[in-house]
């Protein structure tokens, strides 16, 4: 299981979703939070985001970053839409996000953000082969996103959000007439354009998502019911409904708009732009009733996350061990034999329990003297001459999860030493390590040498072995073939071993089958 935060840097809004990601490709949703800092106020007339702005939206980032982490969420997927990708100090905002809560927000075009929403809809309404209308009402943009239950069919993003038709008309309070229909035929014009572009006779059914949206669904079922909207999912509202609270926004200055039951305060001078822009749209299509959806980018964001990462997931539900998973994918991503290097792996700790009494180390050293026997071959990715040298690069410079940088260079160093030359002193790495840390090295890579040469013909034709600890040393092998080739190469490899221990090794055969 995944833990994955989202967050959404809107115009108006910013948002988090914390979510939980199954190794099959499901998710659950299990927290959900938002903070309106109106980061897009006033940026676009002047085409900047005000240092108010900037700081709301730093603190609401901040806050939401920490909490996410606290909570042990270690992927956090961040995106911003118009407000930064317009603001000519849009770049200088995210840079100061990164630096203060080491989060890179990704600015997405408008088409992605309409790509987003799709998936995120898809999955949360039941699409059928006729195409279908969606309409995403943000601070800044308008995304209207056109699709089936196949595929995304056509996406596009107007500059008809809320907060730019606020800043751009409504500017007296209550607005007058003459400039509430100012703003309705540019919203009429802008939407009759946009249509152009698309089939528009054969959408039948529109569909809305967005906190705009919601709001106003709000409204109109309390003055329908006299109740709260049960579930914003699915909800339907009808034409008529959409312009009754349209003409009770454009009529009312704001304190009245404050008492309408259902109002969102914060949304107080946005909700007419919002809802003019819906009810122009249901107009243009002739659709009397919209429907509802409580899902939007935040969670295409999520969709998206599962599909580019479903490799890593099948991983973990195969891994559950992190440290164990991030070695074997690595192992996979430089295309290491794994049969030859799991079966490494496997000798080489029956290697380190038969010997325990000679070397004395623990649990923890057994484990890296795994992972490095999986790992020993990465470096034939870069070349097969010298692989154990490249073997040491690649570990190190893999940046492998779950592991602390003393670990890594001990893994790096069991690998880089699993054939050729043994350690000594010239060599920088074996020299800046301590004298403890120099023994176990020295042991691990023993113990790895012999492993390796114990699969030289990569066949696993070693299935066993058992070690006697006296002078010499026996190993006794088990073998389902002839195994001498492998018996050359563990003769060639033991001089370490014999060396750290001052004890010749001698190898023996018994094939399975045979008894001694």
């Amino acid at each position: 299981m995944t833990k994955l935060a989202v967050i959404d840097v809107g115009t108006n809004s910013i948002h988090m979703v914390l979510a939980e990601v199954e190794p099959e490709g499901s998710y659950k949703i299990l927290d959900r939070f938002k903070n309106m800092a109106r980061l897009g106020d006033g940026a676009f007339q002047r085409r900047r985001l005000s240092a108010a702005a900037m700081a709301r939206g730093l603190d609401a980032i901040r806050s939401l970053v920490t909490l996410a982490k606290n909570k042990g969420y270690e992927h956090i997927e961040a995106v911003a839409t118009s407000a930064v990708r317009e603001a000519k100090n849009g770049g200088e905002f995210l840079e100061t996000v990164l630096r203060e809560t080491g989060v890179t927000i990704r600015v997405i075009s408008g088409l992605e953000e309409a790509r987003l929403i799709y998936l995120g809809v898809r999955h949360s309404i039941q699409f059928d082969e006729r195409p279908a209308m969606l309409i995403d009402v943000g601070g800044g943009s308008v995304e209207l996103i056109v699709g089936n239950r196949e595929r995304m069919l056509h996406g596009q993003s107007l500059k008809l959000g809320a907060i730019r038709l606020k800043d751009l008309y409504l500017r007296r309070d209550p607005p007058s007439a003459k400039i509430v229909a100012r703003m309705g035929r540019a919203i009429e014009s802008d939407l009759k354009e946009a249509l152009k572009r698309v089939k528009a006779r054969s959408i039948i059914r529109l569909i809305a998502t967005s906190g705009m949206a919601g709001n106003l669904a709000e409204i109109v079922h309390l003055r329908r019911t006299g109740r709260p909207l049960p579930q914003l999912n699915l909800a339907t509202i009808t034409r008529k409904d959409i312009q009754a609270v349209e003409k009770l926004l454009a009529r009312s200055p704001l304190k009245t708009r404050l008492a309408i039951p259902g109002l969102d305060p914060k949304r107080a001078d946005t909700l007419l732009p919002a809802t003019m822009v819906i009810r122009t749209l249901m107009q243009l299509l002739d659709i009397d009733t919209l429907t509802l959806s409580d899902k939007a980018i935040r969670e295409g964001l999520i969709y998206q996350f599962i599909e580019q990462h479903r490799e890593g997931l099948r991983a973990e539900q195969e891994i559950p061990n992190v440290r164990r998973r991030n070695v074997v994918f690595l192992a996979r991503r430089c295309h290491s034999p794994e049969g030859h290097t799991r079966h490494v792996a496997k000798l080489a700790t029956r290697l380190f329990d038969e010997t325990r009494r000679l070397h004395r180390l623990g649990e923890h050293d057994r484990e890296l003297l795994e992972y490095a026997a999986w790992l020993h071959d990465v470096g034939y990715l870069i070349n097969s001459r010298q692989h154990h040298k490249h073997a040491y690069y690649v570990i190190k410079h893999a940046d492998l999860a779950g592991f602390s940088l003393e670990e890594i260079e001990m893994m790096a160093n069991i690998a880089r030493y699993h054939r050729r030359a043994v350690p000594r002193a010239a060599h920088p790495t074996f020299a800046a390590m301590t004298r403890e840390q120099r023994r176990r090295l020295k042991v691990l890579s023993a113990l790895l040498r012999i492993a390796d040469g114990l699969d030289r013909t990569q066949f696993a034709v070693v299935q066993d072995l058992r070690v006697t600890l006296g002078r010499p040393v026996v190993v006794s092998l088990r073998t389902a073939a002839d195994a001498e080739l492998e018996m050359w190469a563990a003769r060639n490899r033991a001089d370490l071993f014999e060396t750290l221990f001052k004890r010749p090794i001698h190898f023996t055969v018994t094939r399975v089958g045979e008894t001694t």
